[in-house]
């Protein structure tokens, strides 16, 4: 659901802040495109987005510019089924780039790597609800959308609910969190130029995140993750808890960090925040998803900060409370995608990113 860290900075270091329109005060004008989320076999509840970055890996169906969304329900609207990851072309052509097996639940987690291949979590149930939610796994799709792995471990990837990478060519840090231990987990993987991922380490990096089932919203757990790589800090955006919190020296932990330190707790304006990206003027961006906190009179928003806590602003993306999810900000910064659980689509504005 993300531009990699070492984009965004390369990004923020070539272009500055000073004259930066925040991303949140555009959205109502920005010229934008939706495109819908629901694929030939009726998969509903569109949950990840992610764009594929310059420098993809050519040869394949995807392209630089494609962006992606993973769908969590199936046809019945049952939670934990859903098993499509849908590609949405710049000309706005839709069509299914990936198939899961039945039954599997496809989350938030969803990230894609320049050497051709999309991460995609899991979190599976039988009947679509809480109760019976399994433990899932990391699946990784080459660029033809072929699965070429299944990463699972019943300790560190349980309940995989949203990822963020640290995309370093022939090595990546990929971050995890987890709804169903509430935990941070930090896979370190690598990627031979000759093709093949090869897992490396896995190793909790934060825990103590509130979690536990929830009737509407099936699992209440740490989701939304970004990576700072100019500080080395993992901002991670706790549902349950309806804060921000960052754990820093991220990359290179070797123990848990707990929670970390809240940076952003704002009752006025989150409302159990889901999806986190990084904004192109280098603020945060967070989904409201409604079930904590929740107020009708300002729904499915999404919310801009500081990384100090400093408020930006809120727009909201439907009349209707829980339609806000995935968010992504492309890496070039020049593009903003957010996706609608109401309305089953993906809206993807261009940003403004000077007042000049």
């Amino acid at each position: 659901m993300h531009a990699t860290a070492a984009e965004i900075a390369s990004f923020h270091a070539s272009h500055g802040h000073q004259h930066q329109i925040p991303v949140i005060d555009q959205l109502a004008t920005a010229p934008s495109r939706t495109a819908t989320t629901i694929p030939a076999n009726g998969d509903v509840n569109p949950y990840g987005v992610a764009f594929v970055p310059s420098g993809f890996a050519s040869g394949g169906l995807l392209q630089a510019g494609d962006v992606l969304v993973s769908n969590f329900n199936n046809s019945s609207n049952l939670q934990g089924t859903g098993t499509t990851i849908v590609r949405v072309t710049p000309d706005n052509q839709t069509s299914v780039f990936f198939q899961a097996p039945a039954g599997s639940g496809l989350t938030t987690a969803l990230g894609v790597l320049k050497r051709g291949y999309v991460l995609v979590g899991n979190l599976p149930s039988t009947d679509g609800t809480s109760a019976t939610a399994m433990q899932g796994s990391l699946m990784i799709v080459d660029k033809n959308g072929k699965l070429v792995a299944n990463l699972t471990d019943s300790a560190l990837l349980n309940g995989p609910w949203d990822l963020t990478v640290l995309d370093g060519g022939n090595r990546a840090l990929v971050f995890v969190s987890n709804a169903l231990s509430g935990t941070v987990t930090r896979i370190d993987l690598r990627l031979p130029s000759g093709g093949g991922v090869q897992v490396a380490s896995l190793t909790q990096i934060a825990s103590g995140y509130t979690h536990h089932g929830d009737p509407a919203a099936f699992e209440i757990g740490p989701t939304g993750l970004v990576y700072d790589h100019a500080t080395d800090s993992l901002y991670v955006a706790s549902t349950g808890d309806n804060a921000v919190y960052a754990i820093h020296n991220a990359a290179h932990a070797r123990s848990d960090h707990g929670t970390g330190r809240v940076i952003y707790k704002d009752d006025a304006h989150l409302r159990g925040p889901l999806g986190m990206t990084t904004a192109s003027d280098g603020n945060l961006i967070v989904a409201n998803g409604d079930a904590v906190n929740g107020d009708p009179a300002f729904p499915s928003e999404l919310v801009e900060f500081t990384r100090r806590g400093q408020f930006v602003g809120q727009f909201s993306i439907s009349d209707a409370q829980g339609g806000a999810f995935g968010v992504a900000t492309s890496p070039d910064g020049r593009y903003f995608a957010a996706v609608n659980d109401v309305s089953n689509a993906v809206t993807i504005w261009t940003i403004k990113r000077s007042g000049k």
